[in-house]
């Protein structure tokens, strides 16, 4: 596989065909592209809501009311929808949680190595919690990883994709109860295949020179 031919031909679909459907594999596929991207110290602080039926994808278009009407339609006609959502805040609780996790996923020779790996990560996690107090940043930092590892994924499923950041979040927040769940919604994925009507498919892909964007030393 030649990953860079993905990230040159993956582009923003910006109409999707409403007859398409993923099939069961892609979705599968889909899911485990969520579960292992990447997060600092392991700290996977997202939950990710996939609404594939016509009920859940209305859901989630409740949010692109109003000022964001022009991303009803991709969200409705889209075979699939993702709503990443970071975590409100990252307590100790939750630290004891990834650690019970990696502790049966057999991460750990012995106590120590738990113990190390344990106190290396709530490090990290307290210093943004309480010194540089941007632990939100921080989390939603780690969604956007999340973010790009589906981009590129689905480009090599063939699989066309819309990231969204134009969407009530107090209304999609509301929908799905997200505070109750002590998250925030950061960003929703649209998931498809383009339609004919897609204007961006004709367009050339456009970026700034290796020679601006890039040093190398």
């Amino acid at each position: 596989m030649n990953i860079a031919h993905y990230a040159q031909t993956r582009y923003t679909t910006k109409a999707f065909d409403p007859g398409f459907k993923l099939s069961q594999e892609q979705v599968g596929q889909i899911e485990t592209l969520l579960r292992h991207s990447p997060s600092s110290t392991n700290s996977q602080p997202w939950h990710f809501f996939i609404a594939g039926s016509e009920e859940g994808k209305a859901r989630v278009a409740k949010a692109a009311a109003g000022g964001y009407a022009f991303n009803e339609a991709k969200i409705r006609h889209a075979s699939h929808v993702v709503v990443f959502c970071a975590r409100a805040a990252m307590d100790d609780g939750y630290l004891q949680t990834l650690l019970a996790q990696e502790q049966r996923d057999g991460r750990f020779a012995n106590d120590e190595a738990r113990a190390g790996q344990h106190k290396g990560r709530s490090h990290f996690v307290n210093m943004h919690r309480f010194e540089l107090r941007d632990a939100q940043h921080w989390m939603e930092k780690q969604v956007y990883l999340a973010v790009g590892t589906l981009l590129l994924g689905a480009a090599t499923l063939e699989i066309d994709a819309c990231p969204i950041e134009g969407f009530d979040a107090r209304v999609l927040g509301e929908e799905l109860g997200l505070r109750e769940q002590g998250l925030v919604a950061s960003v929703i994925v649209a998931l498809g295949k383009r339609s004919e009507q897609d204007f961006n498919a004709r367009l050339p892909k456009s970026r700034l020179p290796a020679e601006t964007v890039i040093t190398r030393l």
